[in-house]
């Protein structure tokens, strides 16, 4: 009684939750790709090696209903230019050639509503090996009092690699060990990763003068050849040296020819010389040929550091760098200083004033300021110092100063910026030096102005007025915000005081500051305003696009709300059905508009737009409102296709209806089926119950082709008519075959293994291998030494109990889906036997466990035989009769025992309708439910539950 209230509470619990078949996603990452091992590490973590410049295939597949949908995301380095985040089923992630530092961890997410995302991840490591550097270095040590030097040469060898390279130093062909002699020495230096080898030759002999070779190696991995270098090591080898045939500071006039050569001037082997530029990259018009680099017609741009390097390997390269400056002047301006010691800002007889002026050039301090006076040239006195580099100003300012300004002193003053000796036009400026023609500066916004609105979209003008003798320039900056203007720049000058931007856009908006400059006008105390500046845009409206089901006859409401705009205010709204008007242009006093159905019919399906205006536009809402049914959602964990005579083959189509109870009752199906090479469509009706959510459907599709594929379309149907159509494609695969004990044998001697797969939740995969294949390493006194038939040859899976494998690590190998409807004739009550071979050999032998997995309406796993310990060095067989009332999956699930000796194997396994021979037979019935094309009526859950409740309160009363 007991164990048939279990069985019977494990049947209904799914439709006591409400989900029916709906199962949270699942998923597992597997690799399809020119992978070199994927493996388990010491940690339980998946790793895929691969070698760089392959192609990296990942593919994540997914379980759950409804079908989950798939998203790859990286860490851990960069990814593919291609890789982008998907939402494909089964989705692929294919990076052709892939690179070093596209290594890192993979995840796959799969989500489908129910329940949280599954994430898998596998750790992508890209094993590579580059050619080595070898580069060599001495040291000489003098002995006082001796008539010797002491000299000692290390030979560095440097390789990039993954795994960490290994190193083999030869002297000719000879192999030279670690302490081969006391002349030689091999270390590797510290905090190095090994990455380097050194060669050290102490006290240097006749016989060191060799070719050396340094060999690297990653042992083969992915297939990386080894790689090598050679440098010979003589009486004469010596690093580089160099001269240049220029200064290192080479000034120059625009439009010249510059050559600059990089003379060697020692180091054997042979130095190679190279030529760099900085800032920046070489110049477009440079020509570099052997140590010599040709500027012709040279520009400003092409200023900047030139290094010339050289390099033979032998110590440490040989570099010099030539300076190169191109002579320019530009933007000359000038200041007028009123006397600080007064804390003037007008220019007073009797006080002292500074004129300054300035230049932007290079070189800044070749350039020659000359001062003039109404036309002549100053000439400095006591009143009257021409200070050439002002150290109270920007470095390269010129300065007049005027002590005690004289009615005399007022004039034209002009200032003259020039290299003299060179064809560089010079630059002038003049400054008109009066009490009258001198005045501060007024900056003021004009009236009406500090605020401006305009649109988004369009162009606008901010203006501060400004006044002075001389006039400044104006600068603009963002006052509210610590970010830059609109054109990029922190700053932005004026010549006039206007701002003028272009495209406005709703960020632009807030304060703006102008404030004067200190150049070309008086030196004093910066005049600032505020402007603000509001861009209106359009309303933000909520949402922009829904859809929205009813039942024939229910109430529904449609809101269209106003999230964000400026002016922050509806001033009219309007609605339309299907593009016609059924709400003129009204105000709303709220931030939102309405419209109410009070009874839904077949006059009011369709297309509902609500337009919210402001001062600026308009924005819509879009509502798609209908009584008609959501799509069907494919059930994929449906049986394999079942070969019938005539190539035909039959296929059961598997669903649940998406939201029923949104809607009128679904009625029936209209199911429609084509070839895929094929227009036209053979179409159906399916009667059907009242679906329930969670519930399955399922409709035999016959006489379907071998080996053609199918397009299947499946469109709900209710009293309002056709609702949301869903479709997917059916492909044969062949089915594995049990038309006969003669062929009913899975002896694994296929890659394919007679499709059985490995279980994504257990915590080790089974191992497919054969006496050829074995590991020679493996443990001893445990595991098959050949298969069941006794062949070197014939294939067995097992499972490996060593590291990293704990006690209670579980594996577990899932047949095929054993379709019942088609092995048995009549009701679900044919027996089937389960027969295979087991081998458990060794003293840690864990379990062996067989479970059988029945699919329909649920799935329900359970366990039909076990067996543990050792069992002997030979072969076993073993039988099971089981009784299952559903398509259903045998699951071998092997469990790690105490320690590594305890490897377990199986084989030739086989299911054939009928019970099983009376020796070694265990019997049990696996639970299941029968499959039918309607659902489990609600009628039938409820007198099931009442029939759970009955019987648990007798169970209770007998006890």
């Amino acid at each position: 009684m007991e164990l048939f209230l279990i069985l019977l509470f494990a049947f209904l619990y799914p439709y006591v939750k409400g989900q029916g078949v709906y199962a949270p996603a699942s998923g597992q990452i597997v690799h399809s790709g020119q992978a070199c091992v994927v493996k388990d590490d010491n940690i339980s973590e998946r790793v895929y090696t691969i070698r760089e410049g392959d192609m990296l295939v990942l593919q994540c597949l997914v379980k759950g209903h409804p079908r989950p949908q798939v998203r790859w995301t990286k860490t851990a380095g960069s990814a593919s230019d291609k890789f982008q985040e998907t939402s494909i089923f089964n989705e692929t992630l294919q990076i052709q050639n892939i690179q070093r530092i596209q290594g890192g961890r993979y995840y796959c997410k799969a989500e489908n509503r129910i329940g949280v995302p599954a994430i898998k991840s596998i750790r992508v490591d890209v094993q590579y090996l580059d050619m080595p550097t070898l580069t060599v270095h001495q040291t000489i040590s003098d002995v006082r009092g001796s008539y010797y030097q002491e000299k000692t040469v290390f030979l560095r060898c440097t390789v990039n690699s993954n795994p960490p390279a290994r190193f083999i130093w030869k002297r000719g062909s000879e192999v030279i060990t670690h302490n081969q002699d006391n002349g030689v020495d091999i270390y590797e230096p510290l905090y190095t990763q090994g990455e380097t080898n050194v060669l050290k030759l102490k006290n240097l002999r006749p016989q060191d003068f060799a070719n050396y070779t340094c060999q690297v190696s990653v042992r083969n991995v992915c297939s990386i050849p080894d790689k090598s270098i050679t440098f010979q090591l003589t009486n004469a080898t010596s690093p580089p040296a160099l001269r240049l045939s220029v200064d290192e500071t080479l000034v120059v006039n625009p439009g010249d020819d510059v050559t600059m050569s990089c003379l060697v001037t020692g180091g054997i082997p042979p130095p190679l010389i190279s030529w760099t530029h900085y800032p920046g990259p070489m110049p477009t018009t440079a020509r570099v040929q052997g140590g010599t680099v040709t500027l012709q017609n040279v520009k400003v741009q092409d200023s900047g550091y030139y290094n010339c390097t050289a390099v033979n390997n032998v110590g440490n390269p040989a570099k010099k760098t030539v300076n190169l400056i191109v002579r320019a002047m530009s933007n000359i301006t000038f200041q007028i200083t009123p006397d600080p010691n007064k804390d003037s800002e007008t220019i007073q007889m009797e006080q002292d004033v500074k004129l300054s002026c300035h230049v932007d050039a290079q070189p800044q301090d070749k350039v020659t300021y000359t001062w003039y006076k109404n036309g002549l040239p100053v000439r400095p006195s006591k009143t009257l110092v021409i200070l050439r580099n002002d150290p109270e100003l920007e470095p390269g300012t010129c300065s007049l100063e005027i002590f005690k300004m004289q009615f005399r002193d007022q004039a034209t003053y002009s200032c003259v910026a020039s290299f003299t000796g060179t064809p560089i036009p010079e630059l002038k400026i003049e400054v008109n030096l009066t009490r009258n023609t001198v005045a501060p500066p007024v900056l003021t916004v004009p009236k009406g102005r500090t605020t401006v609105t305009v649109q988004e979209g369009s162009r606008v003008e901010l203006q501060c007025d400004v006044s002075g003798k001389p006039r400044p320039p104006v600068l603009w900056s963002r006052a509210d915000k610590e970010q830059p203007m609109p054109s990029g720049d922190w700053l932005v000058e004026t010549s006039d005081g206007r701002l003028r931007l272009h495209n406005l856009t709703r960020d632009m908006s807030g304060s703006y500051r102008c404030q004067t400059a200190r150049f070309n006008g008086l030196n004093i105390k910066p005049r600032q305003a505020l402007v603000q500046l509001n861009v209106q845009f359009a309303p933000i409206v909520n949402p922009q696009s829904l859809d929205v089901r009813t039942r024939m006859g229910d109430s529904v409401v449609l809101r269209c709300s106003m999230q964000k705009a400026n002016p922050q205010r509806i001033n009219s709204s309007t609605w339309s059905l299907n593009g016609r008007l059924i709400r003129s242009a009204r105000p709303e006093l709220q931030d939102y508009s309405e419209w109410k159905i009070d009874s839904f019919s077949q006059l009011n399906n369709g297309t509902y737009e609500c337009s919210i205006s402001n001062d600026v536009g308009t924005s819509k809402c879009v509502f798609y409102v209908s009584a008609k049914a959501y799509n069907p959602e494919f059930y994929y964990d449906t049986p394999v296709p079942v070969k019938k005579v005539n190539q035909t083959y039959s296929y059961t189509l598997q669903w649940t209806q998406r939201e029923p109870e949104a809607v009128d009752i679904v009625i029936m199906y209209k199911l429609e089926v084509r070839q895929l090479n094929l227009q036209s469509y053979m179409s159906k009706q399916i009667q059907v119950g009242t679906p329930q959510k969670g519930v399955l459907l399922q409709d035999v599709l016959t006489d379907l082709k071998i080996p053609l594929s199918y397009e299947v379309r499946l469109t709900p149907i209710t009293n309002f008519g056709p609702g949301d159509t869903a479709m997917r494609i059916i492909q044969y695969i062949e089915p594995y075959s049990y038309s006969g004990p003669s062929d009913q044998t899975c002896s694994f001697e296929v890659e394919e293994i007679c499709s059985f797969t490995q279980d994504k939740k257990d915590d080790f995969d089974w191992t497919w291998q054969n006496a050829n294949t074995q590991n020679p390493k493996r443990s001893p006194n445990t595991g098959p030494i050949k298969d069941r038939s006794g062949t070197r040859e014939g294939y067995y899976m097992y499972i490996e109990a060593s590291r990293p494998r704990v006690l209670g690590d579980k594996a577990r190998l899932i047949s095929p889906l054993y379709n019942v409807t088609t092995m048995a004739k009549g009701p679900y009550k044919t027996p089937f036997c389960i027969s295979f071979y087991y081998h458990m050999y060794g003293k840690h032998i864990g379990s062996l466990n067989v479970l059988v997995r029945v699919k329909s309406i649920g799935a329900l796993d359970t366990q039909v035989w076990t067996l543990s310990g050792n069992q002997g060095p030979n072969w076993q067989q073993a039988n099971v009769t089981i009784n299952p009332r559903g398509p259903f999956q045998v699951v071998f699930e092997g469990v790690r025992g105490s320690s590594y000796e305890g490897d377990i194997a199986i084989d030739d396994i086989c299911v054939v309708r009928g019970k099983c021979p009376m020796y070694r037979e265990t019997t049990s019935e696996a639970v299941s439910v029968k499959g039918s094309s309607a659902a489990l009526s609600l009628t039938t859950y409820t007198v099931l539950l009442a029939l759970v409740m009955l019987l648990t309160s007798t169970a209770l009363f007998h006890r």
